[in-house]
C-alpha cells in the first residue's frame, strides 16, 4: 500500500508535476532522471494527484521525434534508398536495413544515415551474426513511403524512385546499393559474374534501365535475377561505381589472388 501523503506533501508533488509534465511539457523518463525516480514511480504520482496522462503530446511518441533531418535528394540519399531496395524493412515507426554477417558494411549503412538524418542509429547483433541496423521516425517513414518505397516491396511490387535517375551521379550510387546489399559476385570459368536478385519486377526493370541507362549491358530478366557478364561492363562497374560492401570487395580480391584475375 502506497505511503500516505501529507497536504502539504501533495500540494508540492502536483505543482512540480504540473510545472514539469505540462507546462514544461517533459517526459515521464526525463522527470524521472531530473528527480532521481524511477518511471513508474512518476507515473504513480501522476495518477494519484488526479493528473491526466498525456503521451501524444510529448516529444518522440511513437517516434515522432523533432531532431531528425529530412534530406535533400543527393548521391548519398540514392545510396541509401538503393540499400533499403534490398535489404531494408519499413514499420510505421521505423526503418530497419537488416545485413546478415556484413559487419563492416553495417558500420557504413549506419554512418551513412547519420550522415544524411542527423541521428545516430542503432546496431543491433541478433542471432546467428546478423546485424541490423534501425532508427526510429515516423517523420521519416511517412516521407519515404510518399516517395513511393513500402513496408513490403514484394507485395505492392515497386520501383525504383524516379528523381534517383535524374543525374548519372544518383543512378550509380543507387545501383551501388542495390548490388551492395542484394548483389552477388561469383567466378566462371573465363572470369566472374555479377547478379541483382530481387522478387519486386518493377524494382528489376527500373535497375535494368538504369545500367542501361549508364551504358551496360544486363541481361534480360530471369528467376527474378538480372545479370552483368560481359568484361567490359564488369570492368567499368568496379572502376566507376564500385562496391562498399567489403564481402564484395573480398571476394574480387581472392579472385585475382587465387586465379590472377578480376575480369
Amino acid at each position: 500500500m502506497p505511503k500516505r501523503w501529507s497536504e502539504e506533501i501533495r500540494k508540492k508533488y502536483r505543482a512540480e508535476l504540473l510545472d514539469l509534465y505540462v507546462k514544461r511539457n517533459l517526459s515521464i523518463n526525463q522527470i524521472a532522471d531530473l528527480l532521481k525516480l524511477k518511471s513508474n514511480s512518476v507515473y504513480d504520482r501522476l495518477i494519484r494527484l488526479d493528473i491526466k496522462t498525456i503521451r501524444n503530446k510529448k516529444t518522440g511518441f511513437n517516434n515522432q521525434r523533432q531532431d531528425v533531418i529530412t534530406p535533400k535528394h543527393s548521391s548519398d540519399l540514392a545510396e541509401f534508398i538503393g540499400i533499403l531496395l534490398g535489404d531494408g524493412h519499413i514499420t510505421p515507426t521505423q526503418i530497419t536495413v537488416t545485413l546478415g554477417v556484413k559487419e563492416r558494411y553495417s558500420h557504413y549503412v549506419a554512418k551513412l544515415i547519420s550522415q544524411l538524418f542527423g541521428i545516430k542509429p542503432k546496431i543491433l547483433l541478433r542471432t546467428k551474426r546478423y546485424h541490423e541496423v534501425y532508427f526510429g521516425s515516423t517523420k521519416i517513414v511517412r516521407w519515404l513511403i510518399a516517395m513511393g518505397l513500402s513496408s513490403n516491396k514484394v507485395r505492392d511490387q515497386i520501383g525504383i524512385p524516379k528523381w534517383c535517375f535524374q543525374y548519372k551521379t544518383y543512378q550509380e550510387s543507387c545501383l551501388r546499393g542495390l548490388f551492395d546489399t542484394d548483389g552477388s559476385v561469383y567466378l566462371l570459368k573465363e572470369g566472374f559474374q555479377m547478379s541483382l536478385t530481387n522478387r519486386s519486377t518493377p524494382l528489376l526493370k527500373d535497375a535494368k534501365s538504369m545500367l542501361e541507362l549508364l551504358g551496360y549491358s544486363p541481361s534480360k530478366i530471369s528467376a527474378n535475377k538480372i545479370y552483368l557478364t560481359r568484361r567490359i561492363d564488369l570492368s567499368r562497374y568496379i572502376n566507376e561505381i564500385g562496391f562498399r560492401n567489403p564481402k564484395h570487395l573480398k571476394r574480387l580480391k581472392s579472385f585475382r589472388t587465387n586465379y590472377g584475375r578480376f575480369v
